[in-house]
């Protein structure tokens, strides 16, 4: 190949760690000399970074392949991700060049040139148990201000619906002195938010000899520049009166926590086989709400779940009630071949599960209101990302996006709150 002409584009689906890996992988064809192009044009690469969380996301990624070569016969189709780590033989039957799994991301650009150079395909997919953490890095992302920061891979709990620790493999933690270096590179390039994720963020550092989350939040907090950190999604379990002191005590942490429900029953979570209570999952939540007084608590809530009864659903409505999330992400159970809840009896209907969802999505938008209108009338610091005109939007905080009129995109800028919009609010610069 001719390198120095070439052009890639990307299509990343699913999670913000694939987002992180995308990036990553991205620097990598830069670096080589290639120019990034949309996807939706013209490129001498494509590479879908795949999703198998749920069927659809599964269907999307063999479509998204499918499409590129479409547009481009003679293009280069690299399938990357959680689809190429499960079903590699069956993504080369859709013409792949490269097949990349959970692993050896960073040499995509080195694998792709073989693959050509050879004139075949190539599966670069082996098993991930017992290896070592894949050093990925990204020094910039799309967007100027928030940046999304991988510090752990891999899932070793087994939930009875959950196909990822199969595809993802066993936990590997990022050292701190890594996670503070790329964090200072970020920092230096202007980013001002640091978002932390992982596939299992709770199980952080369980693989390392003296480090935990904890220990993670504090490197980045020791970084100058980097006025805010926002954690990924949380395990209640790992939220005991403590935990949230300290991180309360670490300045730049936002109040806003996603902490993983997935349901509000008991004989739910336990065929789901989540490991904890209802009661203990209100109690992690009542630790947060009293470290961080007015925090935005959001949260995972799946319904339909084999053999959910109707009162077991609308148990789990009045649980999210009581908590009183500031937005919830519904979605209805989809099967996956190979976990437990595939097998279990009581599958229910397509039909009922959507008008489950939807029941679901109804109250995730009331209580998104009654939380936003606590906050009219609030001076809260919001940090600008984007500009239309005289209007800025940018996100509070609590991650609730905020317009405001003369506001500067990559600026943090006090507002008051003076009304809703949509998902978000209004307000006025002090």
């Amino acid at each position: 190949m001719d390198q120095a002409k070439k052009t890639v584009a990307f299509l990343t689906l699913g999670c913000k760690v694939n987002q992180y890996d995308s990036q990553a992988m991205l620097e990598k064809f830069q670096a080589a000399g290639y120019e990034q192009v949309d996807f939706g044009g013209m490129a001498d690469v494509y590479v879908v970074n795949t999703c198998v969380v749920t069927a659809v996301g599964e269907q999307k990624s063999r479509q998204m392949l499918g499409r590129a070569r479409r547009r481009n016969p003679a293009a280069q189709l690299v399938a990357a991700g959680c689809l190429a780590q499960k079903d590699a033989d069956k993504l080369k039957g859709l013409g792949v060049r490269l097949v990349v799994g959970n692993q050896h991301r960073a040499r995509v650009v080195e694998l792709l040139q073989e693959a050509v150079e050879k004139d075949q395909q190539l599966v670069a997919v082996e098993g991930i148990t017992k290896i070592p953490y894949e050093q990925l890095s990204i020094s910039r992302q799309e967007g100027r201000s928030r940046a999304n920061l991988k510090i752990q891979e891999g899932c070793d709990r087994f939930c009875a619906y959950c196909i990822i620790p199969y595809v993802r493999g066993t936990i590997r933690s990022r050292t701190p002195g890594d996670i503070a270096a790329e964090a200072q590179r970020l920092a230096e390039a202007g980013y001002r938010e640091m978002v932390l994720t992982g596939i299992h963020l709770s199980s952080y550092g369980r693989d390392l000899a003296d480090a935990t989350l904890l220990d993670a939040v504090r490197a980045i907090a020791g970084v100058p520049g980097i006025d805010r950190i926002r954690l990924g999604s949380l395990e209640p379990v790992i939220v005991n009166r403590g935990f949230a002191q300290a991180l309360a005590e670490i300045p730049q942490v936002c109040p806003q926590f996603h902490l993983s429900l997935q349901s509000g029953s008991d004989t739910v979570l336990g065929r789901m086989r989540r490991r904890y209570t209802a009661a203990e999952y209100h109690e992690a939540a009542r630790h947060l709400q009293a470290a961080f007084p007015g925090c935005a608590l959001t949260t995972d809530l799946m319904v339909g779940f084999p053999g959910e009864t109707q009162g077991e659903f609308e148990e789990s409505l009045a649980f999210c009630r009581a908590v009183g999330f500031a937005k919830m992400h519904v979605f209805p159970f989809s099967r996956r071949a190979g976990t437990a809840a595939d097998k279990m009896p009581g599958q229910l209907p397509r039909a009922v599960k959507a008008q489950r969802a939807r029941e679901a999505i109804a109250l995730s938008g009331e209580l998104s209101r009654a939380y936003r209108e606590r906050l009219i009338g609030a001076r809260l610091r919001v940090l600008f990302e984007t500009q239309d005109g005289q209007e800025a939007r940018g996100h509070s905080p609590q991650m609730i996006e905020v317009k405001a009129r003369g506001g500067v995109p990559g600026e943090m800028m006090d507002v008051v709150i003076t009304g809703l919009e949509d998902e978000g609010l209004t307000g006025d610069l002090c």
